[in-house]
């Protein structure tokens, strides 16, 4: 049980959930990685229909989606489910992706097919709800946050965050002592854009306030 349990232990270090490795056997998204590997060799043997019965199997089994042209790296976690995972798509080594992820791709130009889908770097953290579409390079260690819709490359250990996604200002190449969930840290600042509006809305409701007292001094004037 070697390699398995060098898996399971992997995911047991990026969830508190589990109290053991068997409990992290009933994950759907452990099977649905299972279940890749076996339609990815298929798929790679040109048994194209056995390869897609397998696929659809697993996503009736797990609710993932994973295409079996699919190419993924060493302990990758699902956490949750319903993923969807593009033919053309490479995942790298110990990357994490949460519930409601698409790694998709974009239209071929003149019909022709070739590199569709994203491709994911080693430690790469993907939040909820995520969209990386395109044949795009998302770099080492970065971390996507949740609902981002991500079409342009990521540097590596970037912390994108929006629509369309924009690096925020927290410093994400620097190395964490520790595994940082769902994408990005709680304690981070927003995307400057999103600072930029909440300031101007703290100054306008502190004008508003200003203003209504200003009216109301005038008001006790006149009466006295």
């Amino acid at each position: 049980m070697g390699r398995l349990g060098l898996y399971l232990d992997s995911i047991r270090a990026r969830d508190p959930a589990p109290r053991s490795r068997a409990e992290v056997l009933t994950y759907p998204g452990v099977w649905a990685v299972a279940w890749h590997r076996v339609a990815h060799r298929l798929f790679g043997m040109r048994l194209f229909f056995l390869a897609r019965l397998v696929n659809h199997w697993s996503r009736f089994l797990t609710g993932n989606d994973i295409h079996p042209g699919a190419t993924i790296g060493r302990n990758f976690f699902i956490d949750h489910g319903f993923v969807v995972i593009g033919e053309t798509a490479e995942i790298g080594d110990d990357v994490t992706v949460y519930q409601n992820v698409t790694l998709g791709g974009t239209s071929p130009d003149k019909g022709v097919g070739g590199k569709r889908h994203p491709t994911i770097g080693d430690g790469v953290i993907v939040g909820a709800g995520a969209q990386v579409l395109g044949p795009i390079l998302v770099g080492t260690r970065a971390r996507i946050g949740a609902n981002a819709v991500v079409t342009r490359d990521v540097p590596e250990g970037a912390v994108m965050v929006g629509i369309p996604a924009r690096p925020t200002m927290v410093e994400g190449a620097k190395a964490e002592p520790r595994f940082v969930p769902y994408g990005t840290p709680c304690s981070q600042m927003f995307d400057p854009q999103t600072q930029k509006v909440e300031l101007l809305r703290c100054e306008l409701e502190q004008m508003r306030k200003r203003l209504d007292a200003m009216l109301a001094e005038q008001e006790g004037q006149r009466r006295a």
